[in-house]
């Protein structure tokens, strides 16, 4: 934690996180109002606007990740924060639902070259063995920038409407750019190695060498499943829990902001926890944040049916635990990949999990409101919370089964004369 404090290059790299974070927040709520309040566009038209910004990472991730660790990852984030910067201009004097959809189609696109090329930064400029902090603070700026955004974008929005919260945003990503300008270059050990790579590989084997780094790896192939699963788990009761809501007979009318700002700081703590105490095992972690969910939707969804009162205080406190236990899932598995990841393929890694979780991210959305249909939101926030813990049971009883196998391979990689990578 110290040596982060000192280390100029992460300071920078996440304030500038912290910048572009915190006016992507701003933008969501402003452009929903647009969309969906002064243009009175339908639910489908509304649904499409995470669809646009969502599907570009979901399909491109991996590709995406080629490209920063195959260029310049510095030249990348900058290009893609002065194009996003433009981008939010053009957004801001939209007259069209289409215009709107490819504007954020192109900053979709964008995004997801900045994610690998930002994590492959972070591993250039922080030791292995601060990654753990770096990872928990990291994830402390997002839940903060989560909580502090949609408060401030309805306050901006009330006060002076939709526009210049766009223009702000767009200069979020200038002084994003900026600050990612003054970062340190590419250390020389970095970039012998992805030399060496490059010269050797076309880009397609590049590409596959991502996924085939992840299959290697147990842990972190095992990891990335129950990653996946669960946030599309969470994701099918989570786009449903303003329908949950309304089920009660006496709600505060701001209950699902408290809700949602309770998840948030739930998220900031575990990250605060996991930054100072940095010696966990990561997977064990995970399936306790995985039971962690499991238990905090679960207990809403039957608390919703017992109708019972107070939920001004209940509804924020289960909020909190299961955004506690969701940090226990992301920040670890994010943490572990980051230290055993080498430096020339985290982008290509890091692009295949922004790859996963993002479907997980469309999918459970669409899957939650059809079910939710089908048998009812309480239900399905009781068969969803179960799936978690269900999940979590049966990782406990593999655990040491997938911990030996990391262990197995581990000691035959050491036992190794030389290791040369392809």
């Amino acid at each position: 934690m110290k040596g982060l404090v000192s280390n100029k290059g992460f300071l920078t790299l996440m304030t500038a996180q912290a910048i572009s974070s915190l006016g992507d927040w701003l933008s969501i709520v402003a452009i929903i109002t647009l969309v969906g309040l002064k243009w009175n566009a339908s639910p489908i038209e509304v649904s499409f606007i995470i669809l646009c910004l969502a599907i570009p990472m979901a399909l491109l991730g991996p590709v995406a990740g080629t490209f920063a660790d195959r260029f310049n990852r510095k030249t990348l984030m900058i290009l893609s924060d002065i194009v996003r910067a433009g981008l939010f201009i053009v957004l801001a004097l939209a007259n069209t639902l289409w215009m709107v959809y490819i504007c954020l189609f192109t900053i979709g696109l964008f995004s997801a070259i900045f994610i690998p090329a930002k994590n492959g930064k972070l591993k250039e400029i922080v030791d292995n063995s601060e990654m753990k902090s770096a990872m928990s603070l990291t994830s402390m700026i997002d839940s903060t920038t989560k909580v502090l955004g949609p408060i401030l974008s309805g306050i901006l929005v009330s006060a002076a409407g939709t526009t210049p919260v766009f223009y702000i945003n767009s200069l979020s990503f200038i002084f994003s750019a900026i600050l990612i300008f003054f970062l340190p270059k590419v250390m020389k050990q970095v970039k012998e190695e992805k030399q060496e790579t490059e010269s050797k590989s076309s880009f397609k084997a590049e590409f596959i060498e991502g996924f085939r780094f992840i299959k290697s790896n147990t842990q972190m192939l095992i990891g990335l499943l129950f990653l996946g699963f669960s946030l599309l788990i969470l994701q099918l009761s989570d786009s449903q829990i303003i329908v949950l809501l309304r089920e009660l007979t006496k709600a505060s009318p701001g209950l699902f902001g408290y809700l949602v700002t309770g998840s948030g700081v739930g998220m900031f703590f575990s990250g605060l926890l996991l930054a100072k105490k940095t010696d966990y095992r990561p997977y064990p972690l995970m399936l306790i944040g995985v039971c962690g969910v499991g238990l905090g939707f679960g207990m809403i969804g039957i608390l919703t049916y017992l109708d019972l009162g107070y939920s001004i205080i209940w509804a924020p406190s289960l909020g909190l635990i299961a955004g506690f236990a969701a940090g226990l899932i992301f920040v670890p598995f994010q943490a572990s990949v980051q230290v055993e990841t080498p430096v020339h393929l985290t982008g290509r890694v890091f692009g295949v999990i922004s790859s996963v979780t993002t479907i997980a991210t469309i999918i459970g959305p669409l899957l939650g409101g059809w079910l939710s249909t089908l048998i009812g939101v309480i239900p399905t926030f009781i068969i969803t919370a179960s799936l978690l813990v269900f999940v979590s049971i049966i990782g406990i009883l593999t655990k040491n089964k997938i911990e030996r196998g990391k262990k197995d391979v581990s000691e035959s990689q050491q036992g190794a004369p030389t290791a040369t990578s392809n």
